[in-house]
């Protein structure tokens, strides 16, 4: 039983039903909520809400996929080079970890670049490796190949070392 995670295209603002849905119909799934603070005219307060506009993650088998088709809500599975997109389960654990550490957290779509590998050696992404989109002060942007997407966080530059092409890594300061 070869289970991968899988992206979902929903209808607009029904990521918490999907993932209500897919749990019904006895799937694993996973719709990153983000803790946004609110205000109205009268008052402020913490909401949750989706991280990632219209997509909800699903972990199953390839032959179930004819069966996400059936949940109320989802649109289609998320496509990459006429294949439904596998997502890593690293990504899916750092998008965990990093919903739980930070609120108000902020997705910038972005077209993946190749820069500088690094790999976090302290704080709640440690053992993430990723590409350095941009460092300003002490702002990191961290990419996630598969989804196409950043999450911007603040992390210590001496908790972040550059993996060279030969495999050394390298404290980074700066």
């Amino acid at each position: 039983m070869n289970t991968n995670w899988y992206a979902v295209y929903t209808k607009p603002r029904w990521e918490k039903k999907v993932a209500e849905n897919l749990l019904k119909n006895t799937f694993e799934c996973y719709c990153p909520l983000n803790r946004v603070l609110r205000q109205w005219h009268d008052r402020k307060k913490f909401v949750s809400e989706p991280l990632f506009s219209s997509y909800v993650f699903v972990k199953t088998e390839e032959d179930r996929h004819v069966q996400l088709g059936r949940v109320p809500g989802i649109v289609n599975l998320v496509y990459w080079l006429r294949k439904p997109a596998v997502i890593k389960e690293e990504e899916i654990e750092a998008i965990r970890n990093f919903t739980g550490q930070y609120t108000n957290v902020q997705l910038e779509k972005t077209a993946v670049s190749v820069d500088d590998k690094v790999r976090v050696i302290k704080g709640p992404l440690i053992t993430q490796e990723g590409n350095v989109i941009a460092v300003k002060s002490r702002t990191v942007k961290i990419a996630l190949p598969s989804l196409g997407y950043i999450m911007v966080a603040e992390v210590e530059k001496q908790n972040v070392e550059i993996i060279t092409a030969s495999g050394a890594t390298f404290v980074y300061n700066s």
